[in-house]
């Protein structure tokens, strides 16, 4: 049986929540869980009839099977009341639904081993557990991860009434969704595994390749009961939950931030397109060499993940390839060249052990076949002016150089701009000028590899240069920011009637050609386009 997928509800009016069940029944889930936590008042001192009927009309009314929870609020939950009360009103809800009632029930490690209470009730389900629900004994915490995790987790262990075991804590790094999974692994019974917070969504996603019970997702992001907690149309739809076992290969994109990026959309529908075993996932790495570096390391070794590929995006390009070479790993001669990568791609054996290890760039190819395709051949001979002296700058610079096109190229910083020069001087034909003499320079292809003209970039409303002063009639512009897709600097350009090239279709490329590397198959462009575009509004 594959990972169940529980939609969590925090009840404050019964008639909402099951509208919200239904709902969740709908949309794909396999159970719900009532937190009823913030419905019962926690001033009461005794189970009282009304307590117990409106949890007792959720759970017999429930459309789907429930797991019932009353979490206290030293557990991070909403009830504040005794102990007792807890006890008396679970157990007065369990004898109440004679048979019908939930399947599971949840209660947190801490509360048992504080209150004689609530032992008292778990050993009666446990007592009952063919005619009732099972016990689900969770530990949380909100901050990160427990300093006593182990031995708590021993103690878990020790208990024969916590039929199901729940360790949930908020993930600090993408390694931690690596302990997870080894808790998983390592336990006699079953275990729902998950880290909180957005360093731990793959510990959501890839509960089925773990191994894991179950996963949670919310109805909408506004229902989330947890940070990072993804919603069902997402799990479903995006990461394709239900497509996702043991042999399953993960992809990802690495960077800070990484919210915002497409690649999750695009390669998640073009492995569901051409039939391969994979899930893509967003995953957050901070700045820094050695946090690439330990991050990269663990996960590429873990056979539990099946890392098989990595896209490579901002600040951690430069960094790629100074690990790779530091690493061994085989890197392709343009990223030497550039002193920047993109991919990665991981040779795994049938256990799951890692091979060869590739580390190439999927930019500069991108970028001459957009020019090529506008131009309607080849770029030899060409004179391009790139505007940037950064890693952009870089890759396309060197792409076109190695293609026998003749760049110019200017930037704010001197000194950079001439870095870069030396830097490519074995590739080709590569020239340091200003911008006044790039607009003026009869080039037939500019190409902006600065961040100038994006949204929430330092200078969203401006171009990078002055179209007008373009001396060429003929001349075809490229703009790399795709985010508007309409940059201002493409606005100017097709007002003067310039052809112009934007910066989805390079991303769309440079996209496909990683997907060609991992696969082995060709992407689906088109659909890549698509989706882009639907995101973007362009």
């Amino acid at each position: 049986m594959g990972s169940l997928l529980c939609l969590p509800i925090l009840v404050r009016s019964v008639d909402g929540a099951l509208a919200d069940a239904a709902a969740a029944r709908d949309a794909g889930a396999d159970l719900v869980e009532w937190r009823i936590d913030a419905l019962i008042d926690s001033a009461a001192r005794d189970a009282t009839d009304e307590m117990v009927e409106p949890v007792l009309r959720l759970v017999l009314e429930s459309p789907i099977a429930c797991v019932l929870t009353c979490r206290g609020a030293d557990d991070g939950g909403h009830f504040s009341g005794p102990d007792s009360t807890r006890a008396a009103l679970l157990w007065r809800v369990i004898e109440g639904s004679r048979g019908r009632g939930p399947r599971f029930v949840d209660i947190e490690q801490a509360s048992l081993e504080r209150s004689e209470d609530l032992r008292r009730l778990a050993e009666r389900i446990w007592a009952i557990e063919e005619a009732g629900p099972t016990l689900i004994v969770s530990i949380h915490d909100f901050q990160g991860r427990p300093a006593d995790l182990t031995r708590r987790l021993v103690r878990l262990h020790d208990w024969p009434w916590a039929r199901i075991l729940k360790v949930a804590f908020r993930a600090r790094s993408l390694r931690d969704n690596l302990e997870l999974a080894e808790i998983i692994a390592r336990s006699d019974r079953p275990v729902i595994a998950l880290g909180i917070g957005e360093y731990g969504l793959p510990s959501r996603v890839l509960a089925p390749r773990f191994g894991g019970f179950l996963t949670f997702a919310s109805l909408r992001d506004a229902a989330a009961t947890a940070p990072g907690q993804p919603t069902i149309a997402d799990l479903l739809g995006l990461y394709r939950f239900r497509s996702i076992g043991p042999g399953t290969r993960v992809y990802g994109v690495v960077g800070h931030p990484v919210g915002h990026s497409l690649s999750p959309m695009v390669h998640n529908a073009g492995f569901e397109a051409v039939g391969h075993d994979g899930v893509y996932l967003p995953m957050p790495v901070a700045p820094g060499f050695e946090i690439l570096k330990a991050t990269l390391l663990e996960m590429i070794h873990d056979p539990r993940l099946g890392l098989a590929g990595v896209s490579v995006t901002l600040p951690h390009k430069e960094d790629l390839v100074r690990l790779a070479l530091e690493q061994g790993w085989i890197l392709d001669p343009l990223c030497r060249a550039i002193g920047a990568g993109n991919t990665i791609s991981v040779e795994r054996d049938a256990t799951g052990e890692p091979g060869a290890v590739r580390v190439s760039n999927t930019d500069a190819p991108a970028a001459v076949r957009c020019i090529e395709a506008a131009l309607g051949g080849s770029v030899r001979g060409e004179r391009i002016g790139l505007m940037g002296a950064g890693g952009v700058a870089r890759a396309v610079a060197a792409g076109l150089a190695r293609a026998g096109a003749l760049v110019h190229v200017s930037g704010r910083t001197r000194a950079r701009v001439e870095a870069l020069v030396g830097d490519l001087a074995g590739l080709g034909s590569v020239r340091a000028c200003t911008e006044e003499n790039l607009e003026a320079s009869g080039c037939r292809v500019y190409v902006n590899c600065t961040p100038v003209g994006m949204a929430g970039g330092p200078s969203p409303e401006s171009s990078p240069i002055d179209v007008a002063r373009i001396s060429r009639r003929d001349a075809l512009v490229f703009d790399t920011v795709y985010t508007p897709v309409r940059t201002p600097l493409l606005i100017q350009a097709e007002r003067a009637g310039l052809a112009t090239i934007d910066g989805v279709e390079m991303f769309v490329r440079q996209a496909a050609a990683q997907f060609r590397i991992w696969t082995g198959s060709d992407a689906p462009a088109g659909l890549f386009d698509r989706i882009c575009r639907e995101q973007l509004g362009g």
